[in-house]
């Protein structure tokens, strides 16, 4: 039995994904601040949780101890946020990664998964956008994760490390309510009776993956443990625009008149997005499995049910 590490284990991916993963024998820890949310999404699980963060080298290592797979989503992930508070962004993303890639070096840890992104991260391109995209982030969030990509290569290369860099879509699905972003805001909008805000004209597009899929994608991955440093798209390989976005879940909802404010643009934020998921369906047979539409009606019913 394997022991798996999870950083920022108790947030959104995290707590759909260890429950996954002990079902299929796992044994699993969890290292969170508790900055984003505690621990209400994962404390009826059999799991060994520690408060701590990422940027602390002795909490990093000793929560490495008797560890075999590292899982690495600790990351501050809000583009907005990053602009306004780009120190922030470093010091979470970029030497937090560090700190926890040099720890695992220290502790002979040869098999990482770390949570990148795609949109942000490859900036304004002509989607859809694949692993050989040229990235120009723009927005520090891009670039934290960039960075953070680099030094999992670098380490990779220098200390003969398997290390993964996964370029998540915009992830959709149950546990997301503190998660910022356009499917929370529209949610929360439609439940709370509030105009809608689009940020643009709506035609902004973004590619939105269910997590359970992205899950299932993220453990495809470690179990392959592919040698050396990886970079691969986890992805719905569609693109939806952000009117069409609010549109499915009015429709949805049922709330199909509801209204739309139009705001300015956003800094940060890139135009067109969705990338091919052709890499990860050919080295770890990665193929979703739920539909967009299925992904929010699912999204929707987990959050309506929080307000009953």
């Amino acid at each position: 039995m394997k022991k798996i590490l999870i950083t920022g284990g108790c947030g959104f991916i995290g707590s759909n994904l260890a429950p996954m993963l002990t079902s299929k024998g796992y044994e699993v820890k969890i290292l969170d601040n508790f900055s984003h949310i505690n621990d209400v999404y994962v404390s009826k699980f059999d799991l060994d949780i520690v408060e701590g963060d990422i940027r602390d080298a002795e909490t990093v290592r000793n929560v490495l101890e008797d560890v075999d797979v590292v899982i690495h989503l600790a990351a501050s992930g809000s583009v907005i946020d990053s602009v306004e508070f780009p120190e922030t962004n470093f010091e979470n993303n970029v030497f937090g990664t560090f700190n926890l890639l040099n720890e695992c070096r220290k502790a002979d840890i040869n098999n990482i998964v770390f949570a990148s992104t795609g949109g942000a991260l490859i900036g304004n391109a002509e989607p859809p956008v694949n692993e050989k995209s040229l990235p120009i982030p723009i927005s520090p969030y891009g670039s934290s994760k960039l960075s953070s990509e680099a030094y999992c290569s670098s380490f990779a290369n220098s200390y003969d490390m398997n290390i993964t860099a996964l370029r998540f879509a915009n992830v959709i699905g149950k546990n997301s309510s503190h998660k910022k972003g356009a499917v929370t805001s529209f949610i929360n909008s439609l439940i709370n009776n509030t105009p809608i805000q689009i940020y643009g004209d709506g035609s902004a597009t973004r590619d939105f993956l269910f997590v359970e899929d992205l899950c299932q994608g993220i453990i495809k991955a470690f179990e392959k443990n592919l040698k050396g440093f990886n970079c691969i798209h986890l992805a719905s390989g569609k693109e939806t625009s952000v009117q069409e976005l609010a549109n499915t879940l009015m429709n949805i909802s049922g709330l199909i008149n509801h209204p739309i404010n139009y705001l300015d643009a956003r800094k940060g934020e890139v135009e067109r997005n969705f990338a091919s998921y052709d890499l990860a369906k050919k080295i770890i047979n990665f193929e979703p499995e739920t539909s967009i539409y299925d992904g929010l009606l699912k999204t929707w019913e987990w959050s309506n049910s929080l307000n009953l």
